[in-house]
């Protein structure tokens, strides 16, 4: 039987086809200061490089410089929806451009220990969402591993914190609705539990809001994204005397809606609701759903320079939250 074993290009592949030494090969293609190395045969090194498809191996690069150009983010077993997705889209960007490789690994600590994925791929720094243990830091920082633990709220781990403006979302919600004359707030709640990380801040912030107005507690309801299910909570708000919704997010905003559609009402004289997220079908409910959405792209620009400042030991640099986060007016509220 044939091997059909597929041998990695190496550098003296490169060498042997541009008819140079290795040591030049790794002059010219890791741009090396200081060498005098004619351009016809810099040319040649490239060229050779290109056409075998020669890639340098991330393990020895790391070994020659000392320092590995991966940054690991660790996900919890989050659903991956629009937001969640633009922020790593972003991230990935925005690392790129500092000269940083991002790699994404969703799923929860019950699925493999957080020290065989972090060893497995010796990261520059190591991105994460939630806290890890006193043990866990301790030998990521034994390692040489930067850490940067970007929690969506307040922690007893501060440094290298980013607080996501959650609790912030939740206040522009409840003031947009208080704004608009409303006096008793509800909060859909989603029957997600993953998404918790994201639902309390917001809630938090939704209770801070109404209190900031002067408004009673908002009067909360679990709604999952099913049309009867919402009818029955946008029943029991109507009930209460609530008059304006605050949802979790965009997806639960739209399954209170289908639930005014279930009762014969329309938003946002049956109820006022306020999404969170902007995702496109936010511009196509009937009526237009009003949200709050997050400049992910800025969120993940200061990610990266807290990442590279890890890295390089420098402190991080600051963020003004309130720049972040605004709310899109539309017909909903």
């Amino acid at each position: 039987m044939a091997d059909r074993t597929v041998r990695r290009v190496t550098s003296a592949d490169v060498a042997r086809m541009a008819g140079v030494s290795r040591a030049t090969v790794s002059y010219v293609l890791n741009e090396t200061p200081h060498q005098t190395i004619s351009a016809g045969t810099r040319g040649r090194v490239l060229d050779a490089a290109a056409r075998l498809g020669y890639a340098p191996s991330a393990a020895a690069r790391t070994l020659r410089t000392g320092r590995s150009q991966l940054v690991l983010c660790l996900l919890p077993d989050w659903p991956i929806g629009n937001e969640v997705g633009a922020l790593l889209g972003n991230l990935s960007s925005a690392l790129a451009r500092q000269g940083l490789t991002f790699v994404a690994h969703p799923g929860s600590r019950e699925d493999r220990p957080i020290s065989e994925i972090w060893k497995a791929i010796t990261p520059a720094a190591v991105l994460a969402f939630a806290e890890f243990s006193d043990d866990e830091i301790d030998a990521m920082r034994a390692a040489g591993v930067a850490l940067v633990v970007a929690l969506l709220g307040r922690s007893r781990q501060r440094r290298r914190e980013l607080e996501v403006p959650q609790h912030l979302v939740g206040r522009l919600q409840a003031g947009h609705l208080a704004g608009q004359g409303h006096t008793r707030l509800g909060y859909a709640y989603p029957d997600d539990d993953r998404v918790r990380i994201f639902a309390e801040p917001r809630l938090d912030g939704v209770r801070a809001g109404c209190t900031a107005h002067g408004l009673d507690a908002p009067l909360v309801q679990t709604v999952p994204l099913d049309p009867e299910a919402a009818a029955t909570a946008v029943r029991r708000w109507r009930d209460a005397g609530v008059t304006g919704v605050c949802a979790y997010n965009d997806e639960v905003a739209l399954a209170v809606l289908a639930g005014l559609r279930r009762r014969g009402l329309r938003a946002p004289d049956g109820l006022a609701v306020v999404g969170v997220d902007d995702i496109p079908a936010a511009r196509l409910a009937e009526p237009a759903l009003t949200t709050v959405t997050t400049d992910q792209t800025a969120v993940a620009a200061h990610l990266a320079d807290t990442v590279v400042a890890a890295i390089n030991g420098r402190p991080e640099p600051a963020a003004s939250v309130a720049d972040l986060v605004h709310v899109v007016r539309r017909a909903s509220a």
